[in-house]
């Protein structure tokens, strides 16, 4: 086996808490190597430090590849670079729409320190008359915002 099919069967670990985007589409593998006599070495940072998804995240990631024959599995964690929402693919982002969180807009979350609202658009239907209900929601990568158009709550997953 080598890297891509590696990777191809990445394609398969699910977030424990967002079960719609894979580590692919979070792009928190951030570099994966298989040796020549078949160890996996796969290197991943978490979404913020102290995530609690990351133990879980490494427990499947290691159980998906010995699974597929690969019995030397060694998965690192490392915490620089910082992870940052702008690793997010595009089908990520597509994903957690269709899933009714709002995916992050932008580069970095400064309107908490500059007074700015967010426009964000509602998952449910579309609108960006949408007011942030709290700064966290159901996670702390989350914030919770209401639609003011057709009044459903609904999360954000805040650029970092």
């Amino acid at each position: 086996m080598n890297k891509e099919e590696v990777i191809g069967i990445l394609t398969t670990v699910t977030d424990p808490e967002i079960p719609v985007l894979t580590v692919m589409d979070l792009g928190i593998i951030r570099d994966v190597q298989v040796s020549a006599d078949g160890a996996v070495k796969v290197v991943i940072t978490p979404t913020y430090t102290g995530c609690p998804a990351m133990h879980a995240i490494e427990v499947n990631i290691r159980s998906v590849l010995q699974e597929n024959g690969f019995d030397n599995v060694n998965v690192t964690t490392v915490l620089s670079p910082a992870w940052t929402t702008d690793w997010l693919t595009e089908d990520g982002k597509r994903k957690l729409k269709e899933y009714g969180i709002a995916p992050p807009v932008g580069s970095a979350d400064k309107n908490s320190l500059l007074g700015e609202a967010l426009k964000i658009e509602c998952p449910q239907c579309g609108s960006t008359n949408t007011k942030m209900i709290s700064q966290f929601g159901s996670t702390a990568c989350k914030s919770l915002f209401r639609c003011l158009d057709c009044l459903e709550p609904f999360d954000y997953f805040k650029c970092h």
